[in-house]
């Protein structure tokens, strides 16, 4: 009896050394692949933004697509231009060390336009026109190129950082100088300006951050023209000029919250919440507007904003996770899977990302979906 249980026990073990030995692969393999889904579409995206970088470090709008709402859009890609390869540079900054050089690269051709750029106005490039441009306003290539600048600012080389540090404080110059007068960077000549201020806003808090003087006066005009907007967004602004001193606008217009937003709530939505809640005295000042925008984040027609994804609802995605993460809570964790899981589901064959609306540049579009999918760790 002795050995026939010997023989017994002999048996199960070698059934559970077995079964373990064909168990635990498969469990590591499913705990590698629970969020691998993410990494692959990054990489992806990432090696064809690197992969279309110009011979001069630029990237352009790289085509994009007609959709049903734009069928006569304009899908120039003739040239590289600022705007464009600010924001795919923050993409591949996100993306992983292996594409330094590639943003190195990047670097130098976005510091060459500023460097050439006069002191004065608000432009860093002589190139008009850009689909980027046509929506988010003209100086959109200044105030994301102020952004990566700050991003950067500290990390490279002693010489490159003197360079860029320059350019920083040249970029946040024309930013205050040129701020209107009701507070916004609405300049007209985009299809929703609302994103160009509130790019222009955090590249300013971005760079005060980084100990770029900021001046204080500037940045409180922008948070009182976010509270106005947000409790009159069909009143009239009272600058639509380009300011021709320090945080003053000269000139008179009609500049409404809606107009600026282009009709679309989410827009405005998401530049007041990031705006209004950067700071744990911003939240608690503001309390009630962040808990009213939050009500209306919780809807999902809210969120689809045009109605179609184009690359707008990528930027104000990026607002809405900068003040939901700060909040931190379900609703954080809730959006933040959703937003996870749309972005997944619009990725094309090729890596890329396209827009089906207004900004449908691929190489934007492309840029601004990695930088949500890397949110958490950009943060």
């Amino acid at each position: 009896m002795r050995a026939i249980g010997a023989v017994v026990s002999l048996v199960l073990l070698a059934v559970a050394a077995l079964w373990a030995q064909s168990a635990g692969p498969v469990r590591k393999e499913s705990l590698q692949n629970q969020p691998a889904t993410e990494a692959v579409a990054i990489e992806k995206g990432a090696k064809w933004l690197a992969s279309v970088q110009g011979a001069d470090g630029g990237w352009g709008q790289d085509g994009g697509e007609t959709s049903y709402v734009r069928t006569g859009e304009r899908l120039e890609s003739n040239g590289n231009d600022v705007a464009n390869t600010a924001v795919a540079t923050l993409a591949l900054l996100q993306a992983g060390r292996q594409y330094q050089p590639n943003v190195e690269r990047a670097l130098d051709f976005i510091l060459k336009n500023v460097e050439a750029s006069p002191a004065a106005g608000l432009s860093v490039t002589n190139r008009q026109g850009t689909q980027i441009q046509r929506k988010l306003g003209p100086f959109i290539d200044t105030f994301l190129t102020s952004m990566l600048l700050a991003r950067v600012d500290g990390t490279l080389s002693t010489r490159m950082n003197a360079r860029v540090r320059r350019a920083l404080e040249k970029c946040v110059a024309k930013i205050e100088q040129n701020q209107m007068k009701d507070g916004s960077w609405n300049i007209s000549g985009g299809w929703a300006p609302i994103l160009g201020t509130s790019l222009a806003s955090r590249s300013l808090f971005d760079a005060s951050r980084k100990g770029v003087k900021v001046e204080d006066q500037v940045m409180r005009r922008a948070e009182d023209y976010t509270v106005m907007a947000l409790s009159n967004p069909s009143g009239i602004g009272v600058g639509a000029g380009i300011g021709a001193g320090r945080g003053g606008g000269t000139g008179v217009g009609i500049a409404s919250a809606t107009s600026a937003s282009a009709g679309v709530p989410l827009y405005q939505t998401a530049q007041a919440l990031e705006q209004l809640s950067r700071t744990e005295d911003d939240r608690q000042k503001n309390a009630p507007q962040i808990a009213k925008m939050q009500e209306q984040i919780k809807d999902a027609k809210f969120v689809e904003g045009f109605g179609s994804i184009g690359g707008e609802e990528f930027f104000s995605y990026l607002n809405v996770s900068d003040g939901l993460q700060r909040s931190g809570g379900a609703q954080w964790k809730e959006w933040r899977s959703q937003t996870v899981q749309k972005i997944l589901n619009l990725q094309n064959s090729d890596g890329t990302w396209a827009g089906h609306h207004c900004i449908t540049g691929r190489v934007a579009v492309t840029s601004a979906a990695i930088l949500n999918l890397k949110f958490e760790h950009a943060n």
